[in-house]
């Protein structure tokens, strides 16, 4: 079994490396976590040729600012052609950080003299395909009682791609438990995702045929394609997304299913349309008539969730128009939404439930944006207005001021009115929604010296409706700062968080206010052979009528590179008073596998890695970890319960290129 393995060490290294710098793991859940990762995945197993890229490309890296897009745009068209990293450090707005992030997922390729036909394309593309699978060593409640299937996770994923003009994906996958070949899955895979996507070929920018995502704007309108917190803000904020992807993920909720493209109608023109038409799975009403939940876990593995697979229905549509001329851009954004039951999220209404009474109510949605921008040498100014069917407006402005040397301010001021919605609307938020809440975010990204890098923010937010476990309106107030000191291998970073919430008492007669307090110090160190970091952190939990919650851990990453062998290790104690003040950890994984663990109470985790590439094509990786607690017997709970103290899974992956 040890044959079949995870990917790159060194590649995995960079993802984590980039999501370290742009996120905090605590502001965004799972599902987006994992399907960045994916996308961080397949940027860097399919690099931009920086010299053909068209500023639309370059939207795709989630790091680069508008500023930074144009003016590398504009260095090629005046100089020609990059051929190092010498000559992309000669462009002022690109610091050493974001040069050596760039590098990562981009080359110093040819310029095409002439378009290649498809002919060409189909005999020059490389073509991937990927075997991953996870076996655990334990047994869970529901693996013996109620689970379909076998306990193994498993997928297939096939990728093509020639150049920066045609791609497509396939993948097939299954989660732990669900049926493989029998009870209801006779077509063998729980979910099968597939597109091909054609760029480049004259006016045409981009078709997408298939399951692909959209970003547009500032995502007030549609945004299932790619989410960040607020360190991510400080340095994209002020970017106008137009992107199309395709998806091959094992994301089985956040995509669209049907056709997408972008024509270019004149020189500063371009025309989008896409249509979708999915089934999803919902929580039906008790009479079966309605809506009552969306569900977004994608499981299928017990006869209930059988029964909520994919029944019901909805349809999306829309367009798009976009203008650019010098230094301004705007555009708008329509687009029609259906479902074939009505949502009904309240049916008998209480305290508990309250939240849900803003939530989407109907049968027939539509939304309609303009986002716009202005960029000048000093600032760059950027948002988006949207309202809808729903009656309620959202926006969200952004003003990005660059100081005298290495300083730069942001402003971000969002307002979302409890009244406003839409279906696939993510953007920017306190509370995880683009909906009942208005607040300011001020930030400051600082280059004291070529070493030293210091990065802060303040957001103030108010919900003037009732949220989850929230009855009555309410506020909060989020800040960071963080400091990093780079000189040649070693790297040293100090990150501290205080967030200040307000959460409902026991008997929901008032608010308690909430405290939450993380720290991070870091200190690592990278040859080209062999790389070490030692990590601290900390956080604490407190607040009115609460007990305080305090949790620490320390943790230690080593890994070595050979000829054609890599090995990569991964130690850390940790020691929390509850689930309050769980810890997170960036953890080497197999390439297209979300590995982020979350830990809390008293144990250790350990980790160990290996990857060999006996051939060119053929790259074999194996992974396994275990989790040891020392403070309970049982792990987990309800179908998941595992009846041990400990936990072990081998993560296998083969990898062929041909």
């Amino acid at each position: 079994m040890l044959l079949f393995l995870p990917i790159s060490s060194e590649l995995r290294a960079q993802i984590d490396v980039v999501l370290e710098d742009l996120t905090t793991i605590d502001d965004i859940d799972a599902e987006s976590w994992e399907q960045t990762y994916d996308l961080l995945s397949d940027l860097l197993e399919n690099p931009l040729n920086l010299n053909t890229a068209t500023p639309d490309d370059l939207r795709q890296l989630p790091f680069l600012n508008e500023e930074q897009i144009e003016e590398i745009s504009a260095f090629i068209y005046r100089y020609g052609a990059l051929q190092s990293e010498g000559e992309l450090a000669m462009i002022p707005c690109i610091d050493e950080t974001t040069r050596q992030r760039l590098l990562q997922f981009t080359y110093f390729g040819d310029v095409e003299t002439k378009k290649p036909s498809l002919n060409e394309l189909l005999r020059r593309g490389r073509h991937e395909l990927i075997a991953t699978g996870k076996i655990p060593f334990y047994e869970r409640r529901g693996d013996r009682e109620t689970y379909l299937g076998p306990p193994y996770k498993h997928s297939l994923r096939y990728t093509f791609q020639s150049q920066q003009h045609l791609k497509a994906g396939f993948i097939g996958s299954q989660d732990a438990g669900e049926p493989f070949f029998t009870n209801g899955n006779a077509a063998g895979y729980d979910f099968y995702a597939f597109f091909v996507q054609a760029q480049r070929f004259g006016r045409l920018k981009n078709l997408t045929v298939g399951h692909y995502r959209l970003n547009f704007g500032h995502g007030l309108v549609v945004n299932n394609d790619l989410s960040f917190g607020k360190l991510f803000a400080l340095s994209a904020a002020d970017r106008n997304q137009n992107i199309i992807r395709g998806h091959s993920s094992r994301m089985e909720y956040n995509y669209l299913q049907g056709a997408a493209a972008t024509i270019s109608l004149t020189k500063n023109l371009d025309l989008t349309a896409f249509l979708s038409y999915r089934d999803i799975d919902v929580t039906p009403t008790d009479d079966n008539l309605n809506i009552r939940t969306i569900l977004t876990s994608g499981y299928h593995r017990t006869n209930s969730e059988m029964q909520r697979r994919r029944n019901a229905s909805e349809f999306l549509g829309g367009s798009r128009i976009a203008y650019r001329y010098n230094r301004w851009n705007a555009a708008v954004t329509v687009v029609y939404d259906a479902f074939d039951k009505p949502l009904k999220p309240v049916e008998k209404r209480s305290k508990t439930n309250l939240y849900r009474e803003i939530q989407p109510a109907g049968q027939h949605f539509w939304n309609a944006s303009v986002d716009y921008g202005y960029r000048h040498a000093r600032f760059t100014f950027s948002g988006e207005t949207a309202t809808g069917s729903c009656g309620g407006v959202g926006t969200m402005n952004t003003l990005n001021v660059k100081l005298a040397g290495q300083l730069s301010l942001i402003a971000i001021q969002r307002f979302y009115s409890y009244r406003y919605y839409a279906i696939h609307s993510q953007s920017l938020s306190e509370g995880g929604a683009t909906q009942n809440e208005s607040g300011i975010l001020v930030g400051a990204t600082w280059r004291p010296s070529y070493a030293l890098s210091v990065t802060a923010y303040t957001d103030f937010a108010y919900f003037p409706w009732a949220r989850y476990q929230v009855s009555q309106r309410s506020q909060a107030w989020d800040n960071l700062v963080s400091a990093t000191w780079k000189r040649h291998q070693w790297k040293i970073n100090l990150r501290y968080r205080l967030r200040l919430r307000e959460k409902d008492n026991a008997g929901r007669t008032a608010l308690d206010n909430r405290t939450e307090q993380r720290a991070r110090a870091s200190v690592a160190y990278d040859e080209n052979q062999w790389n070490l970091k030692t990590q601290f952190d900390l956080s604490h939990i407190g607040g009115e009528n609460a007990e305080n919650s305090f949790g620490w851990m320390v943790s230690e990453t080593a890994g070595i590179k050979l000829k054609n062998v890599s090995l990569n290790a991964l130690f850390a104690y940790f020691h929390t008073d509850n689930y309050d003040s769980r810890l997170y950890l960036y953890e080497s994984g197999p390439q297209y596998t979300f590995s982020i663990p979350m830990v809390y109470g008293h144990g250790i985790r350990y980790m160990l890695m290996a990857q060999w590439q006996p051939s060119r094509r053929l790259l074999l990786t194996a992974k396994i970890a275990t989790t040891n607690y020392f403070d309970r017997s049982t792990i987990g709970s309800s179908y998941q319960q595992i009846n041990a103290s400990s936990m072990t899974d081998l993560d296998v992956q083969m990898k062929w290129r041909f």
